[in-house]
């Protein structure tokens, strides 16, 4: 009895010390990575994805997640701020070294709510939100392309880095790491080592997902095949060299599995469905390296580990894994990136929380990627200012279990490149346009997306609406048939608009 005492008395003292301390947050975020690509969330994926399988085993898998936007640049805004980017009146997807950053000066970021907090905060990987780089006579470049990066002054910092918005180290790419004119890592502000030389594009792999890469400049130490191997490098010398009792928020942004898909030489030709399968099979690799490096330092008890998606998975990703290995990345949903529809922004949404978020559970509480902002934030009891995660909600309760009578958020906002519009009540989702806010579906051929265009059900309407639980697949526009729901949800829209936020 004494011993059991005694045991117990030590169990408490761990579960104190450990509810004293801080957790640790580890944010792993995938490139243009569908719904559909991920095992437990399609039976019918051809692509294995064992570890990602096995972090919804070991925590909460959330069913009606979505990206704030269809595309990469507003979403991580949004990820980083919990403020969706229409609100900023800017409509950027970086393609080269033209700037300024997206995130406004004075506004608080998560890594830096974090880093107040005492947390040590470091992201590696692709940033794609927006830096200013300057010419020879210090001035900012404004355009795009090959000349922009040649008129790249080296010697000067990089303006809008991450560590300039509360991260404390990082180690990636401006843009997409191997679609982008820019083929260069950046060290915290500085380019150590230069681009030299153009993309010779004959030397490239040749296949139907290898397309994207544009002709700019690219560095001696800049391996297109080897880029999320550095990144997942930089992370695990993070884990490892990391200072002892002080809590860190870790930001893994991979490559993986934006086009052009390719993977590094060791993960060709494993998952048996193709250069893209290959990278899908990379990526989950890759999840799995960072879960056993937590592991191997002892962290796992007490750290938070949240896996999402940027967007709905690519055009030719889409048609030639259909076509060629029945691959289907965004099934059971219409769309992809770009659309407004649920197949463009509805993603895979992963939380391990150990002793809070039960192992193996599901969610279907509707929910965005700039709750994580409002989640960080309870999780460390801290109460940001109003101007801040304007559209950001607390998940703390849904990963406890917590039984609600009403959901986390009464409402869902999402957009396109263009800022156009769409909101999501219940079961009822109105898109504020016509057609699919993105890809053009007039388009024929191989490559063209009028294979999958649906009949427009109400011609004359412009804009649509929907009832996900009678028609997932958004197959009947409801718009002409329900007026006194769209003017509900359009007042609901635009009443989001003038007041500037969703939260209460």
């Amino acid at each position: 009895m004494k011993v059991f005492r005694c045991l117990a008395a030590s169990l408490l003292f761990v579960q104190s010390a450990l509810a004293d301390t801080p957790p640790n947050i580890v944010f792993i975020l995938a490139d243009d990575l569908g719904y559909g690509d991920v095992g437990c969330y399609n039976p019918t994926s051809k692509v294995p994805t064992p570890n990602l399988d096995r972090l919804a085993k070991e925590g909460m898998r959330f069913t009606d997640a979505h990206s704030p936007a269809t595309v990469c640049s507003p979403t991580r805004y949004s990820l980083l701020t919990g403020r969706m980017c229409f609100r900023t009146g800017r409509s950027r997807v970086f393609s080269g070294v033209g700037g300024p950053c997206l995130i406004e000066n004075g506004r608080l970021t998560l890594p830096q709510m974090l880093k107040d907090k005492g947390y040590a905060t470091a992201m590696f990987g692709k940033w794609h939100v927006g830096m200013s780089f300057f010419d020879k006579d210090g001035k900012r470049i404004e355009k795009q392309g090959l000349q922009a990066v040649k008129e790249i002054d080296f010697s000067r910092e990089v303006g809008g880095s991450p560590v300039d918005y509360g991260f404390d180290q990082f180690y990636g790419t401006a843009c997409c790491p191997t679609t982008d004119w820019l083929y260069a890592y950046i060290d915290g502000k500085r380019i150590p080592v230069p681009p030299v030389k153009q993309v010779d594009k004959s030397t490239l792999p040749k296949h139907p997902y290898a397309n994207d890469c544009r002709g700019g400049m690219v560095a001696p130490n800049f391996n297109l095949e080897e880029v999320d191997l550095v990144f997942l490098k930089k992370s695990q010398e993070f884990l490892n060299k990391r200072e002892k009792g002080k809590p860190f928020f870790l930001f893994h942004s991979m490559q993986a599995v934006h086009l052009p898909s390719f993977p590094a030489k060791q993960f060709q030709g494993k998952s048996g469905q193709g250069p893209h399968g290959d990278f899908i099979y990379q990526m989950d690799w890759t999840v799995g390296e960072l879960m056993k490096t937590l592991e191997e330092q002892g962290l796992t008890e007490n750290t938070i580990v949240m896996f999402g998606s940027d967007n709905g998975p690519e055009v030719p990703t889409i048609i030639a894994m259909r076509r060629d290995h029945q691959h289907d990345g965004a099934r059971p949903w219409r769309g992809v990136k770009r659309d407004q529809w649920e197949g463009g922004h509805r993603t895979p949404f992963i939380v391990k929380w150990p002793g809070v978020a039960k192992p193996g559970s599901e969610s279907d509480e509707l929910v965005s990627l700039t709750d994580v902002f409002a989640t960080c934030a309870a999780i460390n009891g801290v109460k940001f200012p109003r101007d801040a995660g304007e559209d950001s909600f607390d998940l703390t309760g849904t990963l406890r279990g917590d039984v609600r009578n009403a959901p986390v958020r009464p409402y869902l906002l999402q957009q396109t490149f263009a800022m156009k519009l769409s909101i999501r009540k219940g079961n009822w989702k109105y898109i504020d346009h016509k057609g699919s806010g993105g890809n053009n579906y007039e388009k024929p051929g191989e490559w063209g997306m009028r294979q999958y265009a649906l009949p427009d059900t109400d011609p004359d309407a412009p804009g649509q609406l929907y009832n996900l639980a009678r028609d997932p697949g958004e197959t009947t526009n409801l718009y002409s048939k329900n007026p006194e729901k769209v003017a509900e949800l359009k007042g609901l829209l635009e009443k989001s608009k003038a007041s500037g936020r969703t939260a209460n």
